[in-house]
């Protein structure tokens, strides 16, 4: 018996709305890992926007490389975690920051969070990761 979700299955999985763990090498440390808003479509690349300055982007530039990961919180447990090479471009903010703060917010508290936030383009960056490696499991199977 297995319990690796088929390719559909995964990509379906991943495309729903869930916060997502960043994985990246760390020279010297342990990987670092944190929780990001993301969009992805099957059969794409995963999309992060993170700030130019942060410790992860400063990681994911020198690693070249990320895993994510996204899974649910409660029984039965699935996940599908992905690796593959992170590449930088600048965001544009309605695709990719606006879009994200109403995917995760809906339409009237994501407006409210780019407002009090004072999200923008300047100082943040675009990491697109390429699935290469899949590992998924689903224990609803």
């Amino acid at each position: 018996m297995t319990f690796a979700m088929t390719k559909a299955g995964r990509e379906a999985f991943l495309a729903d709305l869930r916060v997502g763990i960043l994985a990246v090498n760390e020279e010297g440390r342990a990987p670092l890992a944190a929780p990001v808003w993301y969009r992805y479509a099957p059969g794409g690349d995963i999309y992060v926007v993170t700030g130019e300055n942060s410790r992860k982007m400063k990681a994911l530039r020198l690693a070249g490389r990320a895993s994510f990961t996204v899974q649910t919180e409660a029984a039965p447990y699935k996940y599908v975690s992905v690796e593959g090479p992170a590449s930088f471009e600048a965001p544009d903010f309605e695709r990719d920051i606006r879009e994200m703060a109403h995917r995760y917010l809906g339409p009237a508290a994501g407006e409210a969070y780019l407002k009090s936030s004072g999200s923008r383009v300047e100082g943040n960056t675009l990491v697109r990761i390429k699935p290469e490696r899949w590992l998924s499991v689903d224990y609803g199977s």
